[in-house]
C-alpha cells in the first residue's frame, strides 16, 4: 500500500497562501484609501502623499496578487515596497521588529519576495495564460 505524498499538495497550498495573503494585505489599502475597515473614523490619505501611495499599491498590487496576474514583478515590486515601509516607519524606533511594531511589515516583505521566486501557484491567471492550449485539428473523415 502506498503512503499518500505529504507534498502533493504543495503547489495548491501555494495558491492559498497567496490568496489569503493578498486578500489582507488590500485590507491595509483599503483602510488608507477609503478609510475602511476602521475601528474609528479618521480622514483617508491623500493620493499624492507617501501613504497614499502605499495604500496604492497595497490595493492595485493586492488585487493583482488576489487573482495571479503579473504576479512575480508584482510580489517582487510590494516586497520592496514591505521593506521600505518596514526601514522608514518601524526600524527607527528600535531595533527589534516585535517592538517597533514592524514584524507584519517584514512578514509581508518576506512572503511576497516568496513569491517573486516561486511565482503564484496553479490556482492564478498566470498559470492559466502558461497552460498549453490543447489545440483540436478537425480530422477529415475518409
Amino acid at each position: 500500500m502506498n503512503s499518500p505524498d505529504p507534498g502533493r499538495w504543495a503547489p495548491e497550498l501555494r495558491s492559498v497562501l497567496r490568496i489569503v495573503a493578498a486578500f489582507l494585505f488590500i485590507a491595509h489599502g483599503a483602510q488608507k484609501l477609503f478609510v475602511w475597515p476602521v475601528l474609528q473614523p479618521r480622514d483617508p490619505a491623500a493620493l499624492g502623499s507617501l501613504t497614499g501611495i502605499a495604500g496604492i499599491i497595497e490595493l492595485v498590487g493586492g488585487a493583482l496578487m488576489l487573482v495571479g496576474l503579473f504576479s512575480r514583478p508584482v510580489a517582487f515590486i510590494l516586497a520592496g515596497q514591505m521593506a521600505a515601509a518596514y526601514f522608514k516607519a518601524h526600524a527607527p524606533q528600535n531595533f527589534w521588529p516585535i517592538l517597533n511594531r514592524g514584524e507584519l511589515a517584514v512578514l509581508y516583505c518576506f512572503v511576497w519576495l516568496y513569491f517573486s521566486a516561486a511565482g503564484p501557484g496553479p490556482w492564478s491567471i498566470d498559470a492559466m495564460i502558461r497552460r498549453p492550449k490543447k489545440l483540436k485539428i478537425p480530422v477529415p473523415a475518409r
